[in-house]
């Protein structure tokens, strides 16, 4: 990732996420990455990638499946304008 200082870098793997999930790339229902898969395809650690998933569940935007993954939980909500 190219990575902006003055973001914490939570934050920018969050909006890379949400980004995802209202272009339809990670539509409902879709398995979202792993905390391993986000630290191997961003170079987060354990602890951020892991902040990246809870921040989704409490923002409403996914919900976990324990022992199986994080989900994607809604529909991209549409452009405005």
């Amino acid at each position: 990732m190219d990575w902006k200082p003055e973001i914490p870098r939570w934050r920018q793997v969050y909006a890379l996420l949400e980004e995802r999930i209202d272009d339809g790339t990670y539509p409902p229902g879709t398995r979202l990455p792993s905390a391993l898969d986000l630290q191997e395809e961003t170079g987060v650690s354990p602890v951020t990638a892991r902040r990246v998933l809870k921040e989704l569940r409490e923002a409403g935007l996914a919900y976990m499946e324990p022992g199986i993954g994080t989900f994607v939980a809604r529909l991209p909500e549409p452009p405005k304008g």
